[in-house]
């Protein structure tokens, strides 16, 4: 699904140059839930970011869905993005002026689906989420539980390939963290493929497979059993070491 090959991205003014990522290798299957873990500043975020095909990077090899991503233009990645990924980000960015239904609308209407296509995949990704009742409710009528929800409702409705969550429960209590994770996990054996950055260990914990990032560089994962319990505590295998 998503495959990055010694992958360099460096920022450049006229004093100082800057290694957000340097010899970055990562290979996330089709199907996966892959935690990405790291201190603050260690390229988390730059890592998303191109793999969202939201920033170009500097050197190296990305495919996507075994497309060469560097060999596109803007319109050819902006049309890629908008067929094969999904986000999900920690603020939700719900427009607090639309309800959930139109919420949900907008990226639908950027990729032209006709009206009684929008409606039927609004309809079926607030329920998916539980929230089929409150599609006529505005966000700030929500919880921040439920207002993450219609953000990873807004995400399905496009039935994206992978799905890419930016600390998807860091402005919730643990209550609605777990809730939301467990709609994650859900969405994840149902086919998608998931990238989820996290700060929180015990989130990571859950998912399939953890990449650790430091300076830039894949410094270590673990990955637990491909099948077990949902309902059982996450068992990491032996962790291997990954040189960039």
């Amino acid at each position: 699904m998503l495959k990055m090959t010694h992958l360099q991205k460096v920022y450049r003014t006229h004093l100082i140059e800057t290694h957000a990522l340097r010899d970055f290798s990562i290979h996330v299957r089709e199907g996966e839930f892959v935690a990405v873990t790291g201190p603050s500043g260690s390229g988390k975020t730059t890592f998303l970011n191109i793999a969202g095909l939201l920033e170009e990077f500097t050197g190296g090899e990305f495919r996507l869905d075994g497309v060469d991503v560097a060999g596109l233009d803007d319109n050819a990645r902006s049309k890629l993005r908008n067929e094969k990924i999904g986000f999900i980000f920690q603020s939700f960015n719900l427009i607090p002026d639309l309800n959930l239904f139109d919420n949900v609308d907008v990226p639908l209407r950027y990729r032209g689906f006709a009206a009684a296509d929008r409606k039927k995949r609004i309809e079926e990704s607030l329920s998916r989420v539980g929230l089929a009742s409150r599609m006529k409710h505005y966000p700030s009528e929500l919880s921040g539980g439920q207002q993450q929800r219609v953000a990873i409702a807004r995400a399905l409705a496009g039935s994206p390939r992978l799905l890419m969550a930016d600390e998807p429960t860091g402005n919730l209590d643990s209550l609605m963290a777990r809730g939301v994770m467990e709609l994650l996990e859900e969405v994840n054996r149902q086919g998608t493929t998931i990238i989820m950055v996290t700060h929180d260990p015990e989130l990571a914990a859950r998912a399939q497979r953890n990449v650790h990032v430091i300076d830039g560089q894949v410094t270590d994962f673990e990955e637990a059993p491909k099948l077990r319990d949902p309902g059982a505590p996450a068992r990491g295998a032996e962790a291997v070491a990954a040189n960039g």
